[in-house]
């Protein structure tokens, strides 16, 4: 109640400090429609109304991860899938060339399973075995055996291999021809019924994808009402464009992980830099402080290393929204709302419940949700991925350490 109550003062003074609308304006201000969790529609459409065309502004930004934010379940995986059922990847001259960070245990294991050849097509639509350890290492970072696939140091708040290593995988095609796949795999997901799965390999997957209706929604309203929306991600950039047009985001909006292309304009193993941090091998990409970074940059033309710190009010978010822990500290950035789809990821979650600025507001899954975690978020203790990879408490910004909290909104 006190958080409610904090976040409804708050933004009363928001609405108080804006430009009057007129009658005739504020009858066409754009209006949420749809079923949200508790207030949270009301609350929304008071920082859509406070910074957006029916207040005289435009030009506000909005943010919003991709996969589990906007649809559910995660369309770059649902693109390698058909990837992988329709021999789209290319074999590598060593699989130790597609990560900075593949060990050896994972290179010995993928030669064994798929072979080497650089240029050929793997035939994973026929070699179950060599699928199975291409999805076992994108799921778990191990082989099938139970190896680490990955090892060495990065930064475990700007990059996880992989999720980096997808895009790698496709090394070898154009961005059209992965669009392409995108596409094809966009159709059969849709028209798979809700809940559907397929097995890869010895794997179980989700064989469908929904938008979410509230999200679209969400979306379409904001942009009427004179929002800049962009899509952040940790997906392959030209999938996600695929996928994010049909909301009305288009690629100049769409931010993931970008290839770097060869004098033929096709896809290599190295991506982007941000913030400084030339092209690498996947050492910054969209993730956790990566996307705050990538934000900055392409979004509000910081450069250099500054773009990886919170910047002032005026070039920050006025609402942004994510699921997991990779899109905590983008979503902590914005100045009105901070939207949480509930999967119960502690340090994103941790920062939910702390409600530290009673802007953040959580909603469970539209399609799906889960049950409620039966036991509290451990945020005193271990919710914060440290940047060498090892767990710590969460703290506010005043230094002092947030209490474990309990699941309240399933």
């Amino acid at each position: 109640m006190r958080q409610h109550l904090a976040w409804t003062l708050a933004a009363a003074a928001v609405l108080a400090a804006a430009p009057t609308a007129s009658p005739a304006a504020a009858h066409h201000c754009p209006r949420l429609t749809g079923t949200w969790y508790g207030a949270n529609r009301a609350r929304l459409q008071q920082v859509i109304d406070a910074h957006g065309s029916c207040s005289g502004h435009r030009g506000a930004v909005a943010t919003f991860d991709w996969d589990n934010t906007v649809t559910k379940n995660d369309v770059t995986d649902a693109t390698l899938s058909w990837a992988l059922r329709h021999d789209r990847l290319l074999r590598p001259a060593r699989w130790k060339d597609t990560s900075a960070w593949l060990t050896d245990a994972a290179d010995r294991t993928l030669t064994a399973a798929c072979g080497t050849g650089a240029g050929a097509p793997l035939r994973t639509s026929s070699e179950p075995r060599c699928t199975d350890e291409i999805v076992q290492i994108r799921e778990t970072g191990t082989t099938t055996s139970g190896a680490s696939a990955f090892a060495g140091d990065w930064n475990h708040r700007r990059t996880v291999p992989q999720y980096a290593w997808v895009p790698q995988l496709f090394a070898g095609r154009t961005p059209a021809e992965l669009a392409s796949y995108a596409r094809s795999a966009r159709h059969e997901a849709l028209t798979a019924p809700v809940g559907a799965t397929r097995t890869l390999g010895t794997h179980t997957v989700p064989a469908y994808v929904r938008y979410y209706d509230q999200q679209r929604d969400l979306i379409r309203t904001l942009r009427r009402a004179g929002f800049e929306v962009y899509v952040v991600s940790a997906g392959a950039e030209p999938v996600t464009e695929v996928w994010s047009r049909a909301v009305g985001v288009d690629a100049a909006h769409t931010i993931a992980i970008r290839p770097v292309l060869d004098h033929r304009s096709r896809i290599t193993v190295w991506n982007e830099g941000c913030g400084g941090v030339p092209a690498t091998r996947g050492a910054v990409i969209p993730y956790i402080d990566g996307k705050r970074c990538w934000i900055n940059q392409e979004v509000y033309g910081v450069r250099g290393a500054a773009a990886w710190e919170q910047q002032p009010w005026k070039l920050r978010p006025a609402l942004a929204a994510g699921d997991a822990d990779t899109d905590v500290t983008f979503v902590g950035d914005a100045t009105g709302a901070h939207l949480v789809i509930n999967r119960n990821k502690p340090e994103l979650m941790c920062r939910a419940y702390d409600d530290a600025d009673a802007h953040w507001l959580v909603n469970p899954m539209f399609i799906a949700p889960l049950p409620r975690r039966p036991e509290p978020y451990p945020c005193a203790t271990t919710a914060r991925t440290r940047p060498d990879g090892t767990l710590g408490p969460l703290r506010r910004a005043d230094g002092s350490v947030v209490p474990d909290r309990a699941d309240t909104v399933y």
